[in-house]
């Protein structure tokens, strides 16, 4: 017989409605009227302050946290522009200001964000930081369901509920 788990802790699938603002107070995502955010808590699917802050709590309880830019997605940095010139973008990409893509490195296969911000003669850049990058962000959360994880979701390190499983 397993028993429903009483508070937020490693290894459990934690159901969150959350809301998130900037330093300014403007909105910036929201779980109200979409479904909420289902993460396996101390897997990473979560800023580690934001895990940290879950760490305890039970169903029904809220927690506001601040995390400044270090602690959030990074200070913005100068550095992170590339310049791609024009012949090296496939012949079928609309490049569009705002645009976001994923670029994979050839020889290491990891992939990276990034967002077009300006369109020259000699070709696109962009930008490699994170859209919130250098901001002060403000986290509301609320519990809201607490499960046992199964062991294919604590195999491949994520929850599976609300269609959110890929491999």
């Amino acid at each position: 017989m397993t028993s429903t788990p009483r508070s937020v802790e490693n290894g459990l699938v934690v159901t969150i409605e959350y809301t998130l603002w900037d330093d300014e107070g403007t909105l910036i995502d929201s779980s109200n009227g979409q479904d909420p955010l289902i993460i396996l808590q101390g897997y990473g699917e979560l800023l580690p302050r934001l895990e940290e802050a879950l760490r305890g709590m039970a169903v029904g309880e809220e927690v506001e946290v601040v995390l400044e830019a270090a602690d959030a997605y990074g200070e913005h940095d100068p550095e992170a522009y590339t310049l791609i010139p024009h012949d090296e973008i496939p012949p079928d990409v609309d490049m569009e200001l705002g645009m976001e893509l994923y670029l994979e490195d050839e020889s290491t296969g990891e992939v990276f964000e990034a967002y077009v911000t300006e369109m020259r003669p000699e070709g696109v850049v962009l930008d490699f930081n994170h859209p919130l990058a250098g901001e002060t962000l403000r986290f509301q959360m609320k519990v809201i369901k607490l499960r046992l994880a199964t062991a294919e979701e604590l195999a491949h390190g994520h929850s599976h509920s609300n269609n959110h499983h890929h491999e």
